[in-house]
């Protein structure tokens, strides 16, 4: 017989997102109701060092996370699957109605974070907060990697050349449909102009751009026809890939079709070759008016060595790199326990494994600027005030929501602001200096206390 093919297999549906979680979340939430251990807790979400080459991290995600975090629902194909697993009924039905009740603090997105800062904080109901360590890791880790993947490629731009377009189009790349979509907002957030993916600019709002594939010029009988035809379509919008059999002749044919037609051509794009040295020869043969776009294994190092070479673009269009962060292809965030409730007060707590000490109790990251630079980050206690700009704000307070998410572009201005403000050792895309992040000495007096404490309970 044969197998039936659903379209939805491996899609997640809403009601799909309370299972997004790994079998152990499950597993101690169920002996956290059964045992009737359920104290507030405090999860701390941060990463303990930078990925390769990276000076910062652009924080990115929040908005996805708080929304899951918040409408999180286990539907009835959902809990027939956990039955089928050996859960009991009582712990369905307490899924069935599960409800987020807890508090989120978190740095807005589009601010540069440093290690062992919280880019978010979560203190609920000890078994609330511990289902959602996946799925926050998961959504706020990939989107502050792409975001600030981009955001390297949007400074070094800045840097090196004039402000160029960015246009994400790595979307056919990118590790699943849903790393596609998050991809392309995080990209945004970290400063691209763009996605070539139509689905992100309609979830987003994100600006949609596209040209042609080399399909296009091979399907019709001459580059020329193929030109013409393309034109007749799409006017002045019209971007031609000119490299299909040969960039230089492709340019050519390119201007003569639009003399022919008198239509202002928008643009050519490159895609292979020697891009800096072919987009001169471009230059050359196109009027004014008509830009240059570059695609094809573009990143922040490509970006650098085409400006050094005096490759000239109004455009690039970054692809595998960009929705991959091919590079430092991952975060490595984790979300830990720093306080636990006893006797009705927030005990601090933290583990001793080697290499995996977190700072205990609930955290305040403060920030110093002067003359308009970033100067050095303290991460205290929030019942201390050292001073400085107070990084992480409330999101939501008892499960009710209290900020006001800002749209896209108002956390896209936030990173490049952002940007501006950093040093210009830290934003160096190879061995950048380190950013200084302090930890207050009533921090540092809390931790040694709490590891006596345990070594003393242990005997170690």
């Amino acid at each position: 017989m044969e197998r039936q093919v659903d379209a939805t297999f491996g899609y997640l549906s809403p009601d799909d997102i309370g299972l997004f979680t790994d079998r152990y979340e499950l597993t101690m939430l169920r002996g956290y109701r059964e045992t009737e251990h359920t104290p507030r807790g405090t999860f701390s979400l941060f990463f303990r060092s930078l990925p390769t080459n990276r000076g910062y991290v652009i924080g990115a995600g929040l908005e996805q996370a708080i929304a899951y975090l918040r409408d999180l629902t286990f539907g009835e194909d959902q809990l027939a699957h956990l039955r089928e697993e050996g859960f009991p009924d009582s712990f369905l039905e307490y899924l069935a109605d599960f409800e987020f009740t807890g508090d989120v603090r978190a740095v807005p997105e589009g601010t540069a974070v440093f290690p062992n800062e919280p880019l978010l904080e979560v203190t609920a109901p000890i078994d609330q907060a511990q289902l959602f360590e996946t799925l926050l890791i998961n959504q706020i880790g990939f989107q502050s990697l792409i975001a600030t993947k981009a955001a390297r490629m949007r400074d070094t731009v800045r840097r090196h050349g004039d402000e160029q377009t960015i246009v994400d189009f790595g979307s056919r790349r990118a590790h699943g449909t849903d790393a596609g979509l998050k991809a392309a907002r995080g990209a945004y957030v970290g400063g691209v102009d763009g996605t070539s993916n139509e689905a992100a600019g309609n979830q987003f709002d994100i600006p949609v751009f596209g040209t042609m594939a080399h399909s296009w010029v091979q399907s019709f009988p001459s580059e020329r026809a193929a030109f013409e035809a393309f034109v007749d379509v799409y006017g002045e919008e019209s971007v031609l890939l000119v490299d299909t059999y040969d960039t230089v002749a492709g340019a050519k044919t390119a201007v003569e079709v639009a003399r022919e037609t008198d239509v202002d051509v928008r643009g050519v794009r490159l895609d292979s070759g020697d891009l800096a040295a072919l987009s001169q020869d471009v230059r050359e043969i196109l009027p004014s008016e008509m830009d240059i776009f570059v695609s094809s294994g573009v990143d922040e190092f490509f970006l650098r060595e085409f400006f050094a070479d005096g490759g000239i673009a109004d455009g690039f269009g970054p692809g595998t790199s960009l929705t991959t962060s091919k590079d430092a292809p991952t975060l490595d965030p984790v979300y830990k326990l720093v306080a636990v409730e006893e006797d009705g007060k927030m005990q601090p707590s933290m583990k001793l494994s080697e290499g995996k000490v977190t700072y205990p109790g609930g955290k305040s990251v403060r920030r110093f600027t002067a003359d308009g630079t970033l100067q050095r980050d303290v991460i205290a206690r929030t019942d201390e005030d050292v001073g400085g700009e107070e990084l992480l704000v409330d999101v939501v307070q008892d499960g009710d929501l209290v900020y006001e998410f800002p749209t896209l572009d108002e956390i896209r201005e936030r990173t490049l602001a952002t940007l501006g403000k950093l040093p210009a050792d830290v934003r160096a895309i190879e061995d950048p200096a380190e950013y200084s992040v302090e930890i207050s000495d009533t921090l540092t007096a809390t931790a040694e206390r709490v590891q006596s404490d345990l070594r003393q309970e242990m005997d170690l």
